[in-house]
């Protein structure tokens, strides 16, 4: 993905992948966008969702130019964590949310690792 201008370009989207009250709630604040090829910004997923089709979805957000933010569900994420922790690009940076029912698990989130892993105690004092 080396080359992206994401960052900085008017009109970079949002993208979502979550349960449905999660991305109905981010679509109501405007953020769904269809792009030339009429592909959504957004997936929602529920119980009967393949694994598959969302690491799909991830994969296919990844590679677009236009999206700069992919928010996902914690509880999501965990069903496709190797694909997440592989991606190591600042754009699309990649945010872990808590839904409605699972809350917010910081030991989980692999951004938050990567944060603790750049720096020691000895940073803080």
């Amino acid at each position: 993905m080396a080359g992206k201008t994401t960052v900085g370009k008017k009109g970079a989207l949002v993208a979502i992948i979550g349960d449905e009250d999660t991305v109905t709630g981010f679509l109501l604040g405007g953020i769904g966008e269809l792009n030339s090829s009429k592909n959504g910004n957004y997936l929602i997923v529920n119980k009967d969702t393949p694994v598959s089709h969302i690491d799909e979805t991830f994969r296919s957000f990844l590679k677009r130019d236009d999206i700069a933010i992919i928010l996902i569900n914690q509880n999501i994420a965990e069903d496709i964590r190797p694909a997440l922790d592989a991606h190591v690009e600042v754009v699309p940076t990649v945010l872990e949310i808590p839904s409605k029912e699972h809350p917010y698990d910081p030991s989980k989130d692999s951004i938050l690792r990567r944060a603790k892993g750049m720096f020691s105690a000895e940073d803080f004092r």
